[in-house]
């Protein structure tokens, strides 16, 4: 590691009166993988916001390579040589992928822009990344996870000097993990500077040299990480030992009834023939690897996607679902993956995205009740403890876990009998998986059943009471949780047909 190449102390931010940042510190050195660590609202996000220009500070000192500066736009940062790798996706879906790498950055041919040339670059960059991507594509076509690849990749061609990696891995496979590993180590072996936000503990001790941590917008310290455990994190993240142990039994009645009945599902080119049963308490649990299909088949049962055969019952009678508006008349809720582009309105508040989808019982003929919104909004802010200043805080000022919280809250004022929680605790840190755990098994000692997806092998086992298992569009394995282990799942999850 070499010298300090950024330096932040005593940086305070704070939004609509309330302190998001209160006297918070950071110190990276070159050449150096630099984690930074702390639970759902405790700051990260705004500090890297602060440092990359995209939120102005309201006091504090940082210095790039020796300079005092402060960024006035991501533009300013991204010229200086400082990007970020947004947790939240930030790309034009009805572009190219080459298009969305080099926006702004076009290479032009006269008055036109030389798409021939800025793909042939994309498959250099991607060649170095080592994953395969059309740079023909079509963004929006994309999954979350190549996405999020793609705009590792924009990252990397524009020669930083520091880049902030925010959750990188949340929706990537091991494999694509394994390759992002080893370009950061190219990376730090270059000299770059590293920051790398991340609730994944083994990634830390695999991937980062120091660790600092931050709890409610304040810096607690920094640890060297190969001197530390998990536990000493931990502990400063959240004051208190977090435990994920294997669920031990199905916590299910064996006569509980079957709310959900999917029958022979053919959907698009990723749900085969899909068949299962969801019963009424239960947590059916959905693994598998990234492509497996499994959003794919969520959407499909939703209304989201079109379904091309097959047959789904809801409560033993026939439903007929052609749009997300009916599924949620069959009382079926849905918390996508990709919270931003599916689940929320980043520009409005939290009290408007809790209602948005029970809005008709807040009509008082052409007017809103907003008085029943608030209270209702400020009642499930409280249950979930979203982190916010009020209801009235735009859902784009809070962080991705307390996100999350309002999407939940969506569902449950709705008061859906049957969720389907797609990666519920992507980019959210470990005391706030712990809350949504906690919740999820309230709902269905209460008699709500849960479909839930996740990529995390600990998740899956922690709380489901049976477990599905896909492979290229195929259930390829179902487990009672009293048999499901980590091997057995990894075995279906790459049984091919």
């Amino acid at each position: 590691m070499g010298d300090t190449i950024v330096c932040m102390e005593n940086i305070v931010k704070s939004f609509s009166g309330v302190y998001a940042l209160k006297n918070a510190n950071l110190d990276l050195r070159k050449g150096e993988v630099h984690a930074l660590m702390g639970e759902n609202g405790a700051g990260k996000s705004t500090l890297m916001k602060i440092l990359t220009g995209i939120y102005g500070k309201d006091s504090g000192s940082i210095k790039f390579e020796n300079k005092e500066v402060e960024f006035k736009n991501p533009k300013e940062a991204q010229l200086a040589g400082i990007v970020i790798v947004h947790q939240e996706l930030n790309m034009m879906h009805h572009l190219t992928v080459g298009q969305n790498l080099f926006i702004g950055r076009e290479d032009m041919q006269g008055m036109f822009i030389n798409d021939k040339q800025m793909n042939q670059k994309a498959e250099k960059l991607f060649a170095r990344l080592g994953i395969h991507i059309d740079p023909k594509e079509i963004m929006g076509n994309l999954t979350v996870g190549k996405q999020q690849m793609v705009e590792i990749a924009k990252a990397i061609s524009q020669d930083a000097k520091v880049i902030v990696f925010d959750e990188p891995t949340a929706a990537l496979t091991e494999t694509e993990i394994n390759d992002l590993f080893k370009i950061i180590n190219d990376l730090r072996n270059d000299g770059i500077g590293i920051i790398y936000i991340s609730h994944r503990m083994d990634e830390i001790n695999r991937i980062t040299d120091r660790v600092t941590v931050m709890r409610d917008g304040e810096y607690v310290g920094t640890l060297i990480t190969k001197e530390c455990t998990k536990d000493d994190i931990i502990n400063m993240m959240v004051g208190r030992v977090i435990y994920e142990d294997p669920k031990q039994k199905r916590n299910v009645p064996a006569n509980a009834p079957v709310v959900l009945s999917v029958k022979n599902l053919n959907a698009g080119k990723m749900v085969k023939d899909v068949s299962f049963e969801l019963h009424k308490g239960e947590i059916l649990g959905f693994s598998g690897l990234m492509g497996a299909g499994r959003t794919e088949l969520a959407r499909a049962i939703f209304g989201a996607d079109e379904v091309d055969s097959g047959e789904i019952y809801v409560n033993g009678q026939l439903a007929t679902i052609k749009s997300p508006m009916d599924a949620v008349k069959y009382g079926i809720g849905y918390l996508s993956e990709d919270r931003k582009r599916y689940g929320i309105v980043v520009e409005k508040s939290v009290a408007d995205n809790s209602v948005m989808a029970s809005l008709k019982d807040y009509s008082k003929g052409l007017f809103i009740d907003d008085a029943k919104v608030k209270a209702d909004a400020e009642k499930y802010v409280k249950m979930l403890s979203t982190k916010t200043s009020s209801v009235e805080q735009l859902v784009v000022n809070l962080s991705g876990g307390n996100q999350q919280k309002v999407v939940i809250a969506k569902w449950l004022i709705r008061d859906s009998e049957i969720l389907i929680f797609d990666e519920p605790t992507r980019g959210i840190d470990v005391g706030a998986k712990s809350e949504i755990y906690t919740l999820m098994n309230k709902l269905v000692k209460e008699g709500k059943s849960i479909i839930m997806i996740s990529s995390e092998l600990t998740e899956i086992l922690r709380m489901s009471d049976r477990v599905i298992v896909m492979c290229e569009g195929r259930k390829t394995g179902e487990l009672a949780i009293e048999e499901a282990t980590q091997e057995k799942i990894m075995k279906y999850a790459t049984m091919r047909n």
